[in-house]
């Protein structure tokens, strides 16, 4: 199978490391529960959006982001399996190469540029399965649609609206294999 697989908060724990970035600069308090919802400058009165936004453009700022648990192992047995893995993000083009060098390769040392897809519209992409965290990215795409739990999507049916949701990798690939016995 092709498997499309997101970056921020699917292999790799963005959002901790923004609130961590926000809360040192600005001498805040916020903790990753706050965020249900997408706007990451929600749970920040008083700030704008523009100086919540600009945490990730700052130089440095990937190399504060760590893997999610068990995601280079899980995406490694996939590969193993003979699955093909596209990695499919829509990272700003201004830390496209901090990003994939201090922390994509980084961590996914068995990944390369040839596996990466930058695009703000998932849909675009032709592929069996979307692993993502952001239900606007699985929304209206032709491809299993399995949904990494994350604050912002606690309150969505992932399963009313055609989604499997998981919880970690061990599950991710525990789902990809019943899709190989499908």
């Amino acid at each position: 199978m092709t498997i499309l697989v997101d970056m921020d908060d699917t292999i790799e724990q963005l959002l901790r490391a923004w609130i961590r970035g926000v809360n040192e600069k600005y001498g805040r308090n916020a903790v990753y529960e706050d965020f249900k919802t997408w706007d990451v400058s929600a749970p920040y009165p008083g700030l704008t959006k523009e100086q919540v936004y600009d945490i990730i453009l700052q130089p440095g700022f990937w190399r504060t982001v760590e893997p999610i648990p068990g995601a280079a192992e899980g995406l490694r047995l996939l590969m193993e399996a003979g699955h093909r893995i596209y990695i499919v993000t829509a990272t700003p083009f201004q830390s496209v190469s901090e990003k994939m060098t201090d922390l994509l390769f980084k961590y996914f040392p068995f990944l390369t540029w040839e596996q990466v897809i930058i695009t703000a519209n998932k849909q675009l992409i032709r592929g069996d399965v979307l692993i993502d965290d952001g239900v606007h990215n699985l929304e209206g795409g032709d491809y299993v649609k399995i949904l990494m739990t994350a604050p912002h999507n606690l309150s969505y049916n992932a399963e009313a609206n055609g989604m499997i949701r998981v919880h970690s990798w061990a599950e991710i690939v525990e789902v990809i294999k019943g899709l190989e016995e499908d």
